[in-house]
């Protein structure tokens, strides 16, 4: 069974080898609600003696799963697209509780869920290799691509299903089998989403599911030699961490890490499309985005025109039970970085920048407990305020003036990360140069936050290597072979 009982304790147990079982220790890890830190679940919290089951279990099922022809481990994934459309609200409720977005928010990950695995899937028939000329009469060169065999994805907090989706759908279609670690907050999902794996059929051992702290049990899932790719969604310290961890294997590695996205506005700008974007970028999913917009660098000469429609833009946004149909954002995912958003706050009004919204958790029914804090825009920042060097990662929206596209640039480029990058310009020059000298992964122009399952997702610089989504995104899981066949 997928739970079981401990006391009056209901909780969610560890899958492993096609099997629902208890962790080696018997500990249990309790699973709050953001909204008002209630306890919502408990799962297992794994230890090294579970991975290495997992890790076994992987690497005993990755022998004949690669075996498979790439259209008939497709099918397993159209399958369990199939049964999470059935189950679509009620996996938007999971994340509603477990992570704290919009019920509206959170339906639109269970659909960017199943619209990851429907990729993988139809990317079955476009596997391929290459036939190269050989050099001598009689001989054929061939460049196969092939599984890496077991892999491990470690998965961030913010899109707790997505980020499955993500990795474990190009992962299985390509021949690999996978471990999947959820973050130790966001873990209920994850659980249920096995239950249907389990459910459709997938062999024993293809995927696993191992629950608990990402320093014990990614630790010993990253450094085990039976590892042979760990694709990770997380911070730039957690990135480093895993980076030297997988050295002594020489594990392959696709890290997305940490980001912080200028938006920036030139002169010409139409302020009215640059104010929405700007602000939807920046608060949805209570600024929860890898790529969400992380600070302004607006023009000075059209700066308090756009300051003051995204003020009042700002104003319209609703905090509140993310239930609730009227609410637009929700609660921060937890507490931890609730005090570290309100420090960076505090110390950026003390360097000399104005609070001209927000700043504070909000008062009042509803906001007695959980992890709540009011939509935030400080003006009058520089670029060595912290504010405008540190990545936020929450509601807080610092706006910067410059006198030129080539000061925009100058500032992008010299960040640490290099993730994302937005600009608004009616000058198709413009556009056309950021698109040559912005160091980033990827840039947006004229528009707001956005992707594609076609596209491809990468950072640049401390924010990753590697990548996700698209054709480049399956190669990513894919080693090559080189053949020499010899038939004189």
């Amino acid at each position: 069974m997928m739970t079981g009982t401990k006391g009056n304790t209901t909780y969610y147990r560890l899958y492993i080898d096609g099997q629902w079982m208890d962790s080696a220790s018997g500990r249990l890890t309790e699973v709050l609600n953001p909204a008002n830190e209630e306890v919502i679940g408990h799962v297992s919290d794994a230890d090294p003696e579970d991975v290495q089951k997992a890790l076994h279990s992987s690497e005993k099922a990755q022998r004949s799963w690669k075996l498979l022809p790439a259209v008939e481990r497709a099918r397993y994934l159209v399958k369990l697209v199939d049964r999470i459309q059935e189950e679509r609200e009620h996996f938007a409720r999971l994340l509603v509780l477990e992570q704290g977005k919009t019920y509206r928010e959170a339906l639109g990950e269970v659909d960017d869920t199943m619209a990851y695995f429907m990729y993988a899937a139809e990317s079955a028939t476009r596997l391929k290799g290459d036939v190269l000329p050989a050099n001598r009469q009689g001989e054929m060169l061939m460049i196969q691509k092939v599984p890496y065999g077991v892999t491990v994805g470690l998965c961030a907090w913010n899109y707790p299903l997505a980020l499955i989706g993500r990795k474990l759908g190009p992962a299985l279609v390509t021949g690999n089998t996978m471990i999947i670690k959820p973050h130790e907050l966001t873990p209920i999902a994850s659980a249920e989403l096995f239950r249907l794996i389990d459910e459709v059929g997938f062999p024993p051992g293809v995927a696993n599911l191992v629950t608990g702290t990402g320093v014990e049990v990614g630790g010993a899932l990253v450094s085990s030699p039976i590892t042979k790719l760990v694709t990770v969604t997380g911070s730039v310290r957690a990135g480093q961490a895993i980076y030297k961890a997988a050295s002594d294997n020489i594990t392959a590695l696709s890290l997305e890490l940490g980001g912080k996205a200028p938006f920036v506005v030139l002169e010409d700008a139409d302020v009215d499309q640059a104010v929405e974007a700007a602000v939807g970028a920046r608060f949805a999913n209570c600024g929860q985005v890898c790529i969400c917009n992380e600070m302004v660098l607006v023009h000075e000469s059209i700066a308090d025109a756009f300051t003051e429609k995204l003020l009042e833009r700002v104003k319209s946004i609703k905090l509140g039970d993310p239930f609730d149909e009227s609410v637009t954002m929700g609660p921060k995912a937890n507490g931890r970085d609730l005090e570290k958003i309100d420090a960076i706050v505090q110390e950026t009004v003390r360097q000399g920048a104005t609070l001209a919204a927000g700043g504070k958790r909000p008062t009042g029914d509803g906001f007695q407990k959980g992890y709540w804090y009011e939509p935030t825009v400080l003006t009058n920042v520089t670029p060595d305020m912290a504010a405008a060097r540190e990545e936020i990662f929450g509601p807080v929206l610092p706006i910067v003036r410059i006198g030129s596209f080539e000061e925009a640039v100058s500032i992008i480029n010299a960040s640490e990360l290099g993730l994302s990058a937005y600009l608004y310009t009616n000058d198709y020059r413009k556009l056309m140069q950021a698109i040559q000298v912005l160091e980033v992964g990827t840039v947006f122009l004229n528009q707001g936050m956005s992707g594609c399952m076609q596209g491809h997702h990468s950072g640049h610089k401390l924010s990753g290597i590697g990548g996700e989504d698209g054709e480049y995104g399956i190669e990513g899981y894919l080693q090559k072979r080189t053949v020499y066949l010899n038939y004189a």
